[in-house]
């Protein structure tokens, strides 16, 4: 295979689990369509389609330090900047365009386009 099928992530706060021990490191595999159809048939997926992002990131999370495995309830439980770099990285790594973003320099005003990188990749 010629291309990266997973990516070490560091989230920005970290999983705090019921001993209160915080979990940040962890790995990401590349979603598959198979992930994306095991989502559509969980049952809380039909009560709210919009939890299906944290059954699909529950189950391409191959890793996360010191858990046996990650559960979409896991991820219910996590604060809101962690599932949005989760959300983000996921989109990231699945898309096959590179994402970028227009910024503007708050000190000189200097507009440019720079490319968002979750995978530390050059």
């Amino acid at each position: 295979m010629n291309f990266q099928t997973a990516y070490d992530f560091t989230l920005p706060k970290g999983y705090v689990d019921e001993a209160g021990i915080v979990h940040r490191q962890g790995t990401m595999r590349l979603a598959t369509a198979g992930d994306e159809i095991h989502a559509m048939q969980h049952p809380k997926v039909r009560q709210n389609p919009d939890y299906a992002s944290f059954v699909v990131i529950s189950s391409v999370i191959t890793q996360l330090e010191g858990c046996d495995r990650v559960t979409p309830e896991m991820l219910e439980k996590m604060y809101l900047s962690d599932i949005n770099f989760l959300q983000n990285m996921y989109q990231t790594i699945n898309e096959s365009e590179i994402p970028t973003i227009h910024v503007v320099c708050p000190h000189c005003g200097k507009e440019f386009t720079d490319t968002l990188n979750f995978t530390n990749q050059k």
